[in-house]
C-alpha cells in the first residue's frame, strides 16, 4: 500500500496530522476505531511511543496495525527505552513492515510515568537519533557498517515554540541540519508567541506543523499552564473558558480560530486531543479544513 505524506510535505496543501495512542494491553479495537474517525481527514497519524513514560503497546506494532487499516502512520520513537542497537533494530524492522514515516524524540523521564522505578537509557538524544536515521537512509548503520538494504524514511522531529529560549532554537537548528524533513511543535495557545517563533526560525528551510490541543475545561487550561513546561495559555483564553456555558464547545471554537491562524503561518496542524478524536472531524469542519 502506497502513501504520500512525503509528497504532501513538498506540496502547498495544508497538512493535518493527528496523534493516536496504542492500547495499554493487547486489545486494539478501541484505538483503531478512534483512528478510523480520521480517515479522509488526516494526512498521517502519529503513533505515540509510551507517551509520558506510561507503558503501552509499542509504537511499531500499532503503526503496522494502522498501516493495514489504510492509514499512513508516523511512528514515534524515543531514546528513553532503548540503546543505539535497539533503536536501529526497531527502525530496520519498521521499514521492513512498510512504515516510512518516523518522528524522533528524546522522551520523558520515567519518574513521571506509571513505572517510576524504570531505568532510563538515553544512550542517544534526539539529535543523534536523527543522525542515525540519516545514516540508515544512506545504507550504513550508526557505526558505519554497510547494510544489506538501507531505509528511506521521511523523518520528523519535535520542538517547543518559545522564541525566548535560545538553546531550544539552537537544538531545532541542529535537528534540521541532521536531516529532519518536518517539525511538529508543542501545543500552541499563544498565536502571538508562535508568530515570534516563526520569525526566529525563518532561516530554516523545513515544513513546520503546529501542535494543537483542544481545551475541554478551565481546569484543563490551568493544569497545562501550571504543569507543562513551555505551554502558555493566554489570559484571554482562560477568561473565555471560564465564562463559557459549554466549555467543550468553546474549546472547539478557540481551536478552530487557532487553526485558521495556522493556515497563514505553518504547513499544517498536528492535533493532540486529551482522550478520543470524536470531536476532531467537527473541529476541522469548523476551521474550514474539511467538510466531513
Amino acid at each position: 500500500m502506497l502513501f504520500n505524506f512525503r509528497e504532501k510535505l513538498n506540496s502547498s496543501k495544508f497538512l493535518v496530522t493527528a496523534e493516536v495512542s496504542p492500547p495499554k494491553g493487547t486489545s486494539f479495537s478501541v484505538p483503531l476505531e478512534d483512528a478510523r474517525q480520521l480517515k479522509g481527514i488526516a494526512d498521517a497519524l502519529n503513533v505515540t511511543d509510551n507517551q509520558c513514560s506510561i507503558m503501552h503497546m509499542n509504537s511499531l506494532a500499532f503503526s503496522k496495525l494502522l498501516l493495514e487499516d489504510g492509514h499512513d502512520p508516523i511512528m514515534q520513537l524515543t531514546c528513553r527505552d532503548r540503546n543505539r542497537i535497539g533503536l536501529q533494530s526497531d527502525l530496520l524492522g519498521a521499514h521492513a513492515l512498510g512504515i516510512r514515516n518516523v518522528c524522533l524524540m528524546t522522551g520523558d523521564f520515567p519518574s513521571c510515568g506509571d513505572q517510576p522505578g524504570s531505568k532510563p537509557v538515553y544512550d542517544l538524544d534526539s539529535v543523534q537519533l536523527l543522525q542515525v536515521v540519516k545514516k540508515l537512509n544512506s545504507g550504513v548503520d550508526f557505526a558505519g557498517n554497510k547494510l544489506d538494504g538501507g531505509t528511506s524514511f521521511c523523518t520528523g522531529a519535535v520542538s517547543g515554540i518559545n522564541p525566548e529560549k535560545p538553546l531550544q532554537l539552537i537544538k531545532l537548528e541542529k535537528k534540521v541540519k541532521c536531516g529532519a524533513d518536518f517539525i511538529q511543535t508543542q501545543a500552541v495557545f499563544d498565536v502571538g508567541m508562535f508568530e515570534e517563533f516563526i520569525e526566529a526560525i525563518n532561516h530554516l528551510d523545513v515544513p513546520l506543523i503546529a501542535g494543537l490541543i483542544p481545551l475541554r475545561s478551565l481546569s484543563m487550561a490551568e493544569f497545562m499552564n501550571e504543569n507543562i513546561s513551555g505551554i502558555s495559555v493566554p489570559e484571554e483564553i482562560m477568561f473565555r473558558m471560564k465564562a463559557a456555558p459549554d466549555p467543550v464547545d468553546e474549546g472547539l471554537t478557540i481551536a478552530s480560530e487557532t487553526i485558521k491562524e495556522f493556515m497563514k503561518l505553518s504547513r499544517g496542524v498536528h492535533i493532540m486531543p486529551i482522550g478520543s478524536h470524536k470531536n476532531t472531524p467537527k473541529l476541522l469542519s469548523m476551521a474550514g479544513v474539511s467538510d466531513k
